[in-house]
């Protein structure tokens, strides 16, 4: 049987482990594209949660097995007036709203770093901290470094790589086994 320390010892950081959270929360997404999912948390509690997906009701990219954007040919900057998903930015500060939960002052964990559009509407909210694990890359770099440039004024943004260690630890212990089972005897 395992040491009691060895047993703790890879207990994800509180970074790792809202991370962990945001890419549940792109499970549930139904984009084909890219799969978001995120969370805004103050004071080391979750607010609320979003991914990316069509809006309530209405069909899903994923329930028909295409990506709506890509079968009409759709790219660049235009690309996003023929996605029928709404980013989890967007979705996450929507939840909020309706909710009437304040989100001024919370980090966003994101599995993608927001597009810019999502990223003035996160600075209006009020997010002060970003923590995302893949950066948001467009075709065009010089938009890139102008918008990257723009938002480095709001925003403490932040690339999380979740270590291999913590990544074994949730797999072993709360995947692929009984979550909730006696680890001591």
């Amino acid at each position: 049987m395992e040491s009691v320390d060895s047993m703790f010892n890879s207990r994800p950081g509180w970074d790792e482990y809202f991370m962990f959270i945001a890419k549940v929360a792109a499970s549930r997404s139904t984009c084909m594209s890219r799969p978001v999912g995120g969370i805004l948390v103050i004071d080391r509690q979750i607010l609320v949660s979003g991914y990316n997906g069509s809006m309530p009701g209405e069909k899903h990219c994923i329930d028909s097995g295409k990506c709506f954007r890509r079968t009409v040919g759709k790219k660049g900057e235009s690309k996003y007036d023929y996605c029928l998903a709404s980013h989890a930015e967007a979705n996450l500060l929507a939840q909020a709203a309706k909710k009437g939960i304040r989100v001024e002052g919370a980090t966003l964990y994101i599995t993608l770093a927001p597009c810019y559009t999502c990223a003035k509407q996160l600075a209006v909210a009020g997010i002060k901290d970003i923590v995302f694990e893949h950066t948001y890359e467009s075709d065009d770099k010089h938009r890139d470094d102008f918008w990257h440039k723009s938002i480095s004024n709001h925003f403490n943004m932040r690339k999380l790589v979740i270590s291999q260690e913590s990544v074994n630890y949730i797999e072993k212990d709360f995947i692929a086994d009984v979550t909730s089972r006696r680890r001591l005897g």
